[in-house]
């Protein structure tokens, strides 16, 4: 089955007068999310120097993704998005809030902030299914990859200046004045959801979804099962979230080292390139249309994403390894908002939010994984060898899941006879 969204005029969703606020809201919140891990994982080293705790960041942040993204998607289907989204917008500002109140009074313990980071992780497994939904309401079908998009690219925004902003509030403000005037960057998208009209539901009038469990994925899965492009994209999403993930950020210092003496500008310049791919990426493919939301398209997005990272681990050439960071930002931004599009044109209306939060739990969620596919497995054998190797096994399993998806268009006539 392929599936393409109707073409839609260029930069659509920023013509949209109710998606355009939105976007710039949640490019600030993103920025917002960025400047907390700035300030409390330098604040978190500074006065525990725990190695444990800097890889509880990691796991605090992506496993509520991987256990709630459907019972919040499930929630998202039920009520109000503007409400749901609000609430974690709410639940970001109250952690920056704990946080400054906890350095101000120098009475910080490794416990309270394990608490904080898991309700860190948790705000932003919430936001995701009703803000997917808020998109789809915003502009319907016919423009919901330019909405998809445009969303990753000013997310990617937020991604690329938040550790900038935050180092700013760092050195100028310091930690305690600097974590507590990160709230205000989330008020604008807070305050103008409840200006619009817009809930998630208003261009579906049939029946919410019945009430989800927290462990209901397998049977949300049973429902969708039969869909082999949904079930492709929900893989696809999985295989890079698995196999490369968040790995890169956390690795690249190893590799700015490798890469040349002033390893600390090759840091920086680094991350900018896998950054600006996502964003430059990101522009030119709205400002193009030339690549339509479609299974093939997944497909070879996921394979070139994939086919940079191998490209980068094996790499020992400054210019090139920036230049593959690159194009695998502008790849894994194809990748990943295609197959958010594909997966909300093909969910039912009703269960929108529940199969959007099975898609977060694969492409967010095994982002754990990727500490132990490249970061665990690095300690034993480099990390060099381990992104090449998790970057291939990332190939193989696009090849796989194109070969699933083939099969199950063959499939398709002989099941509707």
């Amino acid at each position: 089955m392929t599936v393409a969204a109707p073409a839609a005029r260029k930069f659509a969703a920023l013509r949209n007068r109710d998606c355009r606020p939105y976007l710039f809201g949640a490019a600030l919140s993103m920025m917002a999310d960025n400047i907390e891990h700035v300030i409390t994982y330098w604040m978190l080293w500074q006065k525990f120097h725990s190695e444990a705790l800097a890889g509880f960041q990691v796991i605090s942040h992506w496993v509520p993704f991987l256990l709630l993204s459907v019972w919040f998607g499930g929630l998202a289907d039920r009520y109000d998005c503007r409400r749901v989204i609000q609430a974690a917008q709410a639940l970001f500002m109250l952690v920056s809030l704990l946080w400054g109140i906890l350095f101000i009074t120098d009475s910080l313990q490794i416990w309270e902030a394990c608490v904080l980071l898991v309700l860190h992780g948790m705000a932003g497994s919430l936001w995701g299914p009703g803000e997917q939904l808020m998109l789809h309401d915003f502009v319907g079908d016919a423009e919901l990859a330019s909405a998809v998009r445009l969303n990753a690219t000013f997310r990617s925004l937020g991604v690329l200046f938040g550790p900038a902003v935050g180092s700013v509030l760092l050195g100028v403000l310091g930690p305690k004045a600097g974590i507590l005037t990160n709230i205000a960057f989330y008020l604008p998208l807070t305050l103008f959801l409840f200006r619009t009209r817009f809930t998630g539901h208003t261009r579906h009038s049939g029946p919410r979804g019945q009430r989800v469990g927290l462990f209901d994925t397998v049977k949300v899965l049973r429902r969708v099962a039969g869909d082999h492009t949904l079930i492709s994209m929900i893989i696809l999403a999985g295989l890079a979230s698995f196999f490369v993930g968040t790995s890169l950020q956390a690795v690249m210092p190893v590799f700015a080292d490798d890469l040349g003496k002033d390893s600390t500008s090759i840091y920086g310049v680094l991350l900018f390139a896998t950054g600006a791919g996502g964003v430059i990426g990101g522009i030119l493919l709205e400002a193009t249309g030339r690549i339509r939301p479609t299974v093939r398209a997944a497909l070879v997005s996921t394979l070139l994403y994939g086919l940079s990272s191998l490209a980068f681990a094996v790499t020992g050439n400054y210019a090139l390894a920036i230049i593959v960071l690159f194009i695998g930002g502008v790849a894994n931004m194809a990748s990943m908002s295609i197959g958010q599009t594909v997966t909300q044109l093909l969910a039912p209306p009703a269960e929108r939010g529940r199969v959007i939060g099975v898609y977060n739990v694969s492409a967010s969620g095994l982002r754990a994984g990727s500490g132990v596919t490249v970061g665990v497995l690095g300690q034993a054998i480099g990390v060099h060898w381990s992104l090449a190797l998790s970057s291939a096994a990332l190939c193989v399993g696009t090849g796989a899941a194109a070969l699933y998806t083939h099969r199950g268009r063959e499939a398709e006539p002989a099941n509707t006879a």
